[in-house]
């Protein structure tokens, strides 16, 4: 069931290229999925919101023979046109970056060939997530991931991370299974935060886990993000660039930064928009993007009850209310969806925080609020389907799988019930409509059956070029002060402040993009503070 067409929400902001606002990739960062009595709440998510899921580019390509004695980076990738002037290509990494000659796993890459003849050098674009495509983001979305200077200039090259899409996947359930596991109704009677209902909920991810397991086998260990830096390192090889020239958003961002801290010498002219913290722990991506949730709803709460068609009233306090109660409505009394689907408040959930991530995608509010509240779960289902990828009962991608798979990893895995239920308090006090419903996000990984191997660690890359670090003061899936603690962790960082609402600036001003594109074109730095609106 695609999902549905809704009136634009007003807006009146300028730029020399405002995307599409139904028709764009959204583009989000979800570090921690949580599970909350067997089903699955999101603080938040990776997945790109459009107005009808896309179905992957699909391609069959060639892989080069195995390096010898592990020298990755001298691979030839074999380019294939995969249509409108895209090219595809497919090369090898090591399964494990410790043991070169062992196994090897697929990375796939897709390029857009610079427009305006000999190209500066390659501009590697990452969507974020983790789980995003990095490859359907260039191949379905150029504009979005770079605009028209840069791809005069660059040639624009997208690839999925390993464990993701169609590079050598994290594998766990089939559509049903997974329907289960994401849209299930639990049948306990288990007190939120209980001991018994941290126990089942830790069952129910240490099931998936070792689904994850079973059907990924040893790389499910090996999907880290210090893997995927290395794995990008040596694709700036292969495309014969000396330094990388980068574009992050979201988790992107913290590919961008680690690489910066691994390879200072080797950093080019890098951009990270909508900044995740590198000290961040679970907990506090949580508390801060659980903060940065309410704080959007209530602005478009505000702006909702400016309108004449707002389904909301009263003050901008009334309206909280509202939603909050209706939040409660849902988690009592439970709505099933046409296709037999029942929504519960953890999915009512997802479905309001999808549209948040832009405020050009606030109108889907609107007919979400109307709908449920007259007892219609299909608007809120469609948005938590273009959410997870989710198409006429298939998933058209493992985003869900490897994200959980990717922070697991990159995450300590274990629990500290009275910490939880500390963190759940906290969490309700700050956001008063839906952090009741975010808490006991350890549980996710805590049965999960490989350990964690990164450390939360501050990056300096001493020595590196400029790297341009961009926030947004109303992000809420990446706070503003994360963008500050980089550009002060990092030696060069050059902070940039957008003064507006939604998830990354680049495409959303003409002032970040003309700052962004003459840094990466002519190498001009801004100063360190510079603001657009």
């Amino acid at each position: 069931m695609s999902a549905p067409e809704l009136t634009p929400w007003p807006d009146d902001q300028d730029g020399p290229r405002r995307r599409s606002p139904w028709k764009r990739w959204v583009l989000v960062i979800g570090v921690v999925l949580v599970i909350v009595g067997l089903v699955v709440s999101l603080t938040g998510v990776w997945q790109l919101l459009q107005p009808t899921v896309q179905r992957p580019t699909e391609v069959e390509l060639e892989l080069p023979a195995k390096p010898v004695g592990g020298a990755y980076g001298e691979q030839t990738p074999k380019w294939a046109d995969c249509g409108e002037g895209f090219e595809c290509a497919d090369v090898r990494a090591p399964l494990d970056w410790d043991d070169p000659e062992g196994e090897t796993i697929r990375l796939r890459m897709v390029k857009h060939p610079a427009t305006g003849g000999e190209p500066l050098g390659t501009l590697f674009v990452n969507p974020g997530g983790p789980g995003a495509s990095g490859a359907d983001f260039v191949r379905n979305a150029l504009d979005s991931a770079a605009g028209a200077p840069l791809q005069r200039s660059f040639d624009v090259v997208g690839w999925d991370p390993r464990g993701v899409g169609a590079s050598s996947p994290v594998t766990c359930l089939d559509a049903q299974d997974m329907d289960e596991y994401l849209f299930g109704v639990s049948d306990s009677t288990a007190e939120r935060g209980s001991a018994k209902w941290i126990e089942e909920a830790e069952a129910s991810s240490r099931r998936f886990g070792e689904a994850c397991l079973e059907n990924t086998g040893e790389f499910l260990g090996h999907v880290d993000t210090v893997s995927t830096v290395r794995d990008l390192d040596m694709l700036r090889e292969i495309q014969g660039d000396e330094q990388l020239n980068y574009l992050g958003y979201s988790y992107g961002t913290h590919i961008g930064a680690r690489y910066a801290e691994m390879f200072p010498e080797k950093v080019g002219r890098l951009v990270l928009d909508g900044v995740l913290d590198p000290t961040a722990s679970e907990a506090d991506v949580v508390r801060e993007q659980t903060r940065g949730f309410e704080l959007a709803l209530r602005s478009y709460a505000e702006a909702c009850l400016a309108t004449k068609d707002c389904p909301l009233s009263g003050t901008v306090d009334e309206a909280m209310a509202q939603i909050g109660d209706l939040l409660d409505d849902v988690e009592e009394h439970p709505i099933v969806a046409s296709d037999g689907r029942t929504l519960t408040a953890s999915t009512m959930l997802t479905a309001i925080i999808t549209p948040l991530y832009s405020e050009s995608n606030w109108g889907y509010l609107n007919s979400l609020f109307e709908t449920v509240a007259e007892g219609n779960a299909d608007v809120a289902f469609s948005l938590a389907d273009s959410y997870y990828g989710r198409l006429d009962g298939e998933y058209l991608d493992n985003s869900t799988e490897a994200f959980q798979a990717i922070n697991c990893l990159d995450y300590p895995n274990s629990i500290d019930p009275e910490r939880m239920r500390e963190q759940a308090a906290e969490l309700e006090r700050i956001a008063p409509t839906i952090g009741r419903f975010q808490g006991f996000g350890d549980v996710s990984c805590a049965g999960w059956p490989v350990k964690g191997v990164q450390e939360r660690m501050a990056v300096q890359a001493a020595g590196a070029d400029p790297i341009l670090v961009i926030g947004t003061t109303g992000d809420p899936a990446t706070p503003y002060r994360w963008a500050e603690a980089l550009a002060e962790q990092l030696e060069s960082g050059v902070l940039v402040r957008f003064e507006g609402e939604g998830h990354t600036a680049y495409g959303q001003s003409g002032c970040v993009n003309d700052l962004v594109e003459r840094y990466f074109i002519e190498g001009e730095v801004p100063a360190s503070g510079a603001t657009c609106s």
